[in-house]
């Protein structure tokens, strides 16, 4: 199953709760920071406003700091997702069976060919001779048979459905 991330409730899970982590840790910071800055300002810090929120402060920063990576995470994810390419799906391989042939014999025969030693610029723009009727000792082409066997009757009788 290949589905793309932005279908993923993992990523849109890790985005969403790494932007309420770093909500939450900017809002500890902010709110903890206030306070000790109001009542050291005003002389009427004690204790645990101080030495407590110091210690908030620091949890607030850790968990800002989770929302962050969290979000530099899904930020890496889409890149590395952009440079993964995506597998394409081969069509359907079709299997065709190719006809049978039986009884075929293939004979050899030999043409003497007369050519002169030397061509000469006339020879090799003129066209080839074409006998008009086949040889009496080349085979006849079935009636079946209309593809390609590389055979002389296949040759001869070039009709294609």
């Amino acid at each position: 199953m290949n589905k793309t991330l932005t279908r993923s409730a993992g990523f849109w899970l890790l985005i969403v709760v790494s932007l309420a982590a770093v909500g939450v840790g900017g809002w500890m910071i902010a709110g903890q920071v206030g306070t000790m800055t109001t009542t050291l300002m005003d002389g009427t810090a004690t204790g645990v406003e101080v030495y407590v929120g110091q210690s908030l402060v620091v949890v607030g920063a850790v968990v800002l700091g989770a929302g962050l990576v969290g979000l530099l995470l899904s930020l890496g994810l889409v890149a590395a997702r952009t440079l993964v390419a995506t597998p394409v799906t081969a069509a359907p391989v079709v299997e065709h069976e190719a006809p049978s042939i039986q009884d075929e014999t293939i004979e050899t025969v030999s043409v003497p060919r007369d050519e002169p030693a030397l061509r000469t610029a006339d020879a090799e723009f003129a066209e080839p001779q074409v006998d008009a009727e086949p040889q009496a000792d080349e085979p006849q082409a079935d009636e079946d048979q209309k593809g390609s066997s590389g055979s002389i009757a296949t040759a001869t009788n070039s009709s294609v459905r």
